[in-house]
């Protein structure tokens, strides 16, 4: 990837650093097959006062971003300067993450094991994953003796209800550490207080995910 030969526009020039760095998180999960076609989306947040998003615009190959395939988003999703291009459809699933959980960087995948385990997992309402090594790479998590709690929420067109269920989910378990969620035949969505965390924890869950799944085909 390179910007030799590429210019931002005006209104994402001063971003330039967070969209360089998400365009490497897109090649990376590309070449892992986690976002393939022009599946997936991801954002970091660029404001707090007020919220503010960069996500990825809608329909972009994730492998191969430009420097403007970026919208800026407030917290209820709406874009924020004229002329930008369609943001993600799941846009609002994004601001949810960063208003209740106080994300600073989220990624969405549509891996094939997220999302196969996540249908056959969603009749018990999530995944517990638990006694892995690799659950130390999540954060708050100091000990393989500890489990991951991984709600499933059923796929719908309507985002606005969907985002509705995920924060109600999170009002209502406010003791239980969230590090994501699954939607069912769809794929996982993670976050982090920055986006190398986020892509800390897409990569730990993405392999626990994998061994839950090799696991169940013995």
């Amino acid at each position: 990837m390179s910007d030799v030969f590429e210019s931002f526009a005006p209104h994402l020039k001063p971003y330039s650093e967070q969209i360089n760095g998400l365009r490497r998180a897109g090649q990376q999960l590309w070449n892992r097959g986690w976002s393939l076609g022009t599946s997936s989306n991801y954002s970091v947040v660029i404001g707090r006062d007020p919220v503010r998003l960069l996500i990825t615009a809608s329909g972009k190959d994730k492998g191969h971003l430009g420097p403007n395939d970026f919208v800026i988003v407030d917290e209820a999703g709406k874009v924020t300067t004229p002329d930008q291009p369609k943001s993600s459809a799941e846009t609002l699933l994004h601001c949810a993450a960063a208003t209740r959980c106080r994300a600073g960087a989220v990624l969405h995948t549509h891996s094939v094991w997220a999302t196969t385990l996540s249908h056959h997992f969603f009749a018990l309402g999530g995944i517990r994953i638990e006694g892995f090594e690799m659950l130390k790479g999540l954060e708050g998590i100091t000990t393989h003796e500890s489990s991951c709690w991984l709600p499933i929420f059923d796929n719908t067109q309507d985002i606005p209800a969907l985002q509705s269920q995920v924060m109600r989910y999170l009002d209502e378990h406010p003791d239980e550490k969230c590090w994501g969620y699954l939607i069912r035949r769809h794929g996982l969505y993670t976050w982090g207080k920055d986006l190398a965390e986020a892509t800390r924890h897409i990569e730990v869950i993405e392999f626990l995910l994998e061994c839950m799944g090799r696991t169940i085909r013995r």
